[in-house]
């Protein structure tokens, strides 16, 4: 099992949902962070002070998986969130010791797997 967090850009935020969706990686958490990597620092002034924008606004998905969907999840966040330019983000993937389903207990893989949904 594997914790992939990926930071994107803002704006590919809908292509990489489509593209995890097409894979039928559904299982995902969605933040909006700040940070900076290797874009341009940007300089103004604000009152006769210096200003620097080091930060900038980027989406970051958790996505746990198993071993299976490991590459194909990051293939298809590649695919879909790259624009060639920097800024495009990371992909960091990590090893999960446990994982559980609070509403049934279940572990590992079984809670990482989608269950259908039953009527009541």
């Amino acid at each position: 099992m594997r914790l992939i967090s990926a930071i994107i850009r803002p704006e590919k935020l809908e292509d990489v949902k489509a593209a995890l969706f097409a894979v039928e990686v559904t299982g995902i958490t969605i933040f909006k962070v700040a940070g900076h990597g290797g874009e341009q620092v940007q300089l103004e002034t604000y009152r006769g002070a210096p200003l620097v924008y080091e930060f900038h606004e980027k989406i970051q998905i958790d996505i746990a998986v198993s071993e299976p969907f490991v590459r194909v999840t990051i293939d298809a966040i590649l695919k879909s969130a790259r624009t060639g330019q920097v800024g495009d983000g990371k992909i960091f993937v990590r090893a999960l010791e446990q994982v559980i389903r609070i509403r049934t207990g279940e572990a590992g893989n079984e809670a990482l797997t989608p269950e259908p949904m039953r009527h009541h």
